[in-house]
């Protein structure tokens, strides 16, 4: 009883608290006017929401995708993770991940409060806060920490414990995700670098792909590979997906939401710079996909369309950095280095470091975030917010660029060791190996999801 009594004390201190500062404009009525410029804000408002709206649909891509990749005995269990890791990273985002990553940007009402390492104002979108514009960046940002936390789905899938899972999310969308991003884009200490116009992530090949490839990187390798993956002598087996359509579905539905990831980071369509990043998405893409195609023929004879949708997505990261700052002709350039730094990197991760990757969501995200940070400094011809590489002849941008590489590395790193061995050491981070072996959706889930078949 004294526990639903404090419960009820600290609600109605939050309601008082909020009427007390209330200061947003939660109607748009002092938002909005008839005039030209409010015209100009409606559009862009719609733009911005639009593309949060492209930008969810990834979600039900990544779902796809990966479902494809795993076996059918743990099908469902992949597809639960998907549908978790959003609706936990909602709320984490709302309560505190939100007001960590853009309290002190000033980019909407009620986020006004930060310093370069941490933002401290924008909690659960109350006082000046809960106002019209806020909201729209909120719904814009949450599913961009969404899509780093349903990266790490695909390298942990067959063998993680799902409540685990969700643990691990709250870490992510409420820490490791909105600290690095405000030293990126709530005004923190990479974006005001002194060298060129200091850090720049454009939509995220390192806040959000690099972040969740690397996060991945370090829970695959503590959570050991796959029953059945390699062989006493150290040689790896192909441990089949059951559905190849899904694969192409999912890599589909994953490059149409990337024009919401990319474009939609204007924040303004009135912005006619949006023309371009959409087009240099579009050509990494099927830069990184073509080059992935041919490149696997050339060694096997064979026409490899998991290897293709693996170069089409690894395009698309490694443009979501510099989308907006390069020319056409090095989008092309972005893509084919991006498909051929994932083809390298899937043979180190798995014959080399002996890390089992079921959808190779490491050497797709991971590797090509870091190279899409670096190729902002080598590729930027400063038609775009000042920002110039070494193609006009700037080498400070590169090392901002270099710098934000080092920093993002160390962060994923030191944070994700930390969580789970933390999570291993106390509650175990993997399913039963008698579990894993049978399947872990009745397990976990009660049913397949195929049932009968």
């Amino acid at each position: 009883m004294k526990r639903y009594s404090f419960i009820l004390i600290l609600a109605g201190l939050l309601v008082l608290t909020a009427r007390k500062i209330f200061a947003g404009d939660p109607s748009g009525i002092h938002t909005y006017s008839d005039s030209i410029q409010g015209l100009k804000f409606s559009v862009n408002f719609a733009w911005t929401l639009l593309s949060a709206f492209l930008v969810f649909n990834m979600q039900a891509g990544f779902t796809f995708l990966g479902a494809g990749f795993v076996q059918k005995r743990n099908t469902l269990n992949y597809l639960s993770m998907s549908f978790i890791s959003f609706c936990v990273g909602a709320i984490i985002f709302w309560i505190f991940g939100f007001a960590l990553m853009f309290g002190g940007s000033k980019l909407a009402p009620g986020l006004s409060s930060g310093s370069q390492f941490i933002g401290y104002s924008g909690f659960l979108l109350l006082g000046e806060s809960y106002d019209v514009s806020t909201s729209v960046l909120w719904m814009f940002q949450i599913m961009f920490a969404a899509t780093a936390c349903a990266i790490v789905t695909g390298a942990v899938a067959e063998r993680f414990k799902f409540h685990a899972y969700v643990i691990y999310s709250v870490f992510l969308c409420g820490v490791l995700y909105p600290v690095f991003g405000h030293w990126m884009w709530g005004k923190g200490w990479l974006e005001m670098l002194p060298f060129g116009v200091g850090a720049r992530d454009f939509a995220g090949s390192g806040v959000v792909h690099g972040m969740g490839g690397l996060i991945a990187f370090i829970a695959a390798w503590m959570l050991g590979p796959r029953f059945g993956k390699y062989n006493p002598d150290g040689s790896s087996n192909v441990i089949h997906g059951h559905n190849m359509a899904y694969i192409v579905i999912g890599t589909l539905t994953l490059i149409f939401g990337w024009f919401g990831f990319n474009a939609g980071s204007t924040l303004a369509v009135t912005e006619l710079r949006v023309s371009i990043i959409a087009v240099n998405t579009f050509l990494s893409a099927a830069a990184g996909a073509i080059t992935l195609l041919y490149f696997s023929y050339a060694k096997t004879k064979k026409s490899d369309i998991i290897m293709t949708c693996n170069g089409a997505l690894a395009g698309c990261v490694a443009i979501t950095a510099s989308g907006a700052y390069v020319p056409h002709w090095a989008a092309v350039v972005i893509g084919i280095v991006a498909s051929l730094i994932t083809r390298s990197s899937l043979y180190f991760i798995e014959s080399k470091l002996k890390i089992d990757d079921p959808v190779g969501a490491i050497s797709v995200h991971g590797a090509n975030g870091l190279w899409g940070l670096l190729s902002v400094g080598i590729f930027s011809d400063g038609t775009y917010g000042g920002v110039k590489g070494l193609i006009v002849g700037s080498c400070s941008q590169l090392l901002s660029q270099f710098i934000a590489c080092v920093t993002l590395i160390a962060w994923c790193f030191a944070t994700g060791f930390i969580l789970f061995y933390l999570m291993k050491r106390f509650f175990g981070l993997r399913v039963p190996v008698n579990i894993e072996r049978s399947g872990i959706d009745v397990y976990e889930h009660g049913t397949s999801c195929y049932p009968g078949i």
